[in-house]
This record gives structure tokens, C-alpha cells and sequence, in this order.
């Protein structure tokens, strides 16, 4: 049985429609850029902080896959939130190990020395990662301004201190 435009034209309205409410559901669970006040809120800890060193290793996640996780020792210069000692563990996946790099998309490439404004969630290893990853780390220029952005720590550390 030949199909007739209307019918035609009616699937491929269907099919667009689905299409369109699927990746509606897609992009929600991605999930867009959170507001500071939000992020400092869901971190167990916010800290301004200065890696020190870096060592990468290969783990494993709950999928099965292998990865590379660097683990940076991180020195606390000031706690916005939440309690931590003066050196804390930060792991984050990637890195480069035995001549291979991974770099994970939601995450920023770190080296020690970049400081910046870290939000934090502990770990069951007792490192911490960064809480919402990416969002989750705010690199400081010499001004003490969020590198790419117009956001100063001074503002950092005012919202943070009106979500307490």
C-alpha cells in the first residue's frame, strides 16, 4: 500500500516531535551552567587552594573502564566552606600515565600552581573531587579574578558567606 504525502508528512512530524522531546530530556540531564550561590550550597567544602604536585594512576570506575585519575595534593590557603585540614587530596580524572593522556571534557586541565577556588565533595577513599566537575573548579588570574570570566574572589567569598 503507497503511502500518501499526508501520511508521510505525518511520521516524519512524529518523528521530529520525539526526536525534539528526547534531547529536551538530554540536555536537562546534562544540565547547564549552575549558579555560584547553588554550587557553594551542594560542596561539602569550598577552598582557595594551590596544587602542589601531581601523581596520576590508573583506576577503575563502577562501569568497569579503566582510566587515568591524578591525584593533586592541594595546599588550603583559605576555607570558604565546610571544614578541611591544610593539605587535602584532590582526585580528578585524567592525566597523562605510561605515555598515554586522557582528558575528560567536563573537567579543566590542572597543574600545580594554578591556583583557584575549588568546590569540593569527599570521596569514599577520603580524597575529595571537584563537586559538579568542572563547575567545580574556578582557576584565579593574578588579580584574583576567575580566569575567562568578570567573577572575583571577593565575590566568591561574599556569596559564600551569605549561604551560610
Amino acid at each position: 500500500m503507497p503511502l500518501t504525502h499526508a501520511v508521510v508528512w505525518r511520521r516524519t512530524l512524529a518523528a521530529a516531535l520525539f526526536s525534539a522531546a528526547f534531547g529536551s530530556v538530554a540536555l536537562a540531564s546534562e544540565g547547564g551552567p549552575v549558579p555560584l550561590d547553588e554550587r557553594i550550597h551542594g560542596a561539602g567544602a569550598v577552598v582557595v587552594a594551590t596544587p602542589s604536585s601531581v601523581t596520576a594512576s590508573w583506576n577503575e570506575n563502577a562501569s568497569g573502564d579503566r582510566l587515568i585519575v591524578s591525584r593533586f595534593a592541594l595546599h588550603v590557603e583559605e576555607t570558604l566552606k565546610g571544614s578541611v585540614g591544610p593539605d587535602v587530596a584532590l582526585d580528578l580524572e585524567g592525566g597523562t600515565l605510561d605515555g598515554f593522556t586522557m582528558r575528560v571534557s567536563s573537567l579543566p586541565t590542572l597543574a600545580p600552581g594554578e591556583r583557584g577556588v575549588f568546590f569540593l565533595d569527599r570521596a569514599a577513599n577520603g580524597a575529595f573531587h571537584a563537586h559538579l566537575k568542572g563547575q567545580g573548579i574556578l582557576k584565579l588570574d593574578n588579580q584574583d579574578i576567575v580566569k575567562g570570566s568578570s567573577l572575583s574572589l571577593g565575590e566568591i567569598r561574599r556569596v559564600a558567606a551569605s549561604t551560610k
